[in-house]
């Protein structure tokens, strides 16, 4: 499967200090690409690397075109949509007005948010700080899937949601997978084992590790040793919440 993404030696450092040490991986066209790793590890960076939001070296091709020497702003026009951790909304503003704003097309997908979101659309002229965690956790994926682009890089979207929010969100990159192809960091395995066909894991900000998917989740001394995450004890806390 031919590669719509590809990373070599990304290196990327932010007040000078070295964040990402050495990441090469590839995404292809389709599905969903997950990278794994524990706290800390250099996966929000590389992605933020990858955008050029943090100064970085190695090379960064998008179908076929370097984009490492290119600025945020024309890398996010050539099709790269990027959903922060934390959310980052406009709180000031209402849910319409933080679309409005991330919508860069001529006729924008308003009808494809709505209906993953529908939500969003009962809450359009709420103002965005007002919302619950997950309303806002919604917004910030809408702001991304109202262009018509051709890869998602998407920043710990469980994190800190109730399980019946995750699992909305786990819903909504299921659906949107199917038409773009995504790049995940995630630390819920729960929602990886769902969702991700291929597996990178960054360990002190270098890749340690990439696959299919089930090859690793399958293999509880693996998840373990790359992860330092019990698969039994991850078990419970989903069972026993």
């Amino acid at each position: 499967m031919s590669a719509l993404l590809t990373v070599k030696n990304l290196r990327a450092t932010v007040a000078g200090q070295q964040v990402v040490e050495d990441v090469s991986f590839e995404v292809p066209a389709t599905g969903v690409t997950a990278v794994l790793g524990r706290n800390g590890v250099g996966k929000s960076s590389t992605l933020k690397g990858i955008l050029g939001l943090y100064d970085r070296t190695g090379e960064v091709t998008f179908d076929g075109a370097r984009i490492d020497r290119e600025p945020t702003h024309r890398i996010v026009q050539s099709g790269i949509a990027y959903v922060p951790e934390d959310r980052e909304v406009f709180t000031m503003l209402t849910v319409e007005e933080n679309l409005t704003l991330a919508a860069r097309q001529a006729q924008p997908r308003w009808d494809f948010v709505h209906a993953l979101f529908p939500e969003l659309a009962q809450r359009a002229k709420q103002r965005a700080g007002t919302l619950s965690g997950g309303q806002q956790q919604m917004v910030s994926l809408a702001r991304a899937l109202i262009n018509d682009n051709r890869l998602l890089m998407v920043d710990e979207p469980t994190k800190g949601l109730a399980p019946k929010i995750v699992n909305e969100v786990g819903e909504a990159l299921a659906e949107a997978s199917t038409s773009v192809p995504i790049l995940l960091v995630e630390q819920n395995l729960k929602v990886i084992k769902r969702l991700a066909d291929r597996v990178v894991v960054i360990d002190a900000g270098r890749v340690v590790h990439t696959g299919p998917a089930g090859e690793l989740l399958d293999d509880p001394d693996r998840i373990q040793r790359l992860l330092g995450v019990s698969t039994e004890a991850h078990d419970t806390r989903e069972a026993h919440p």
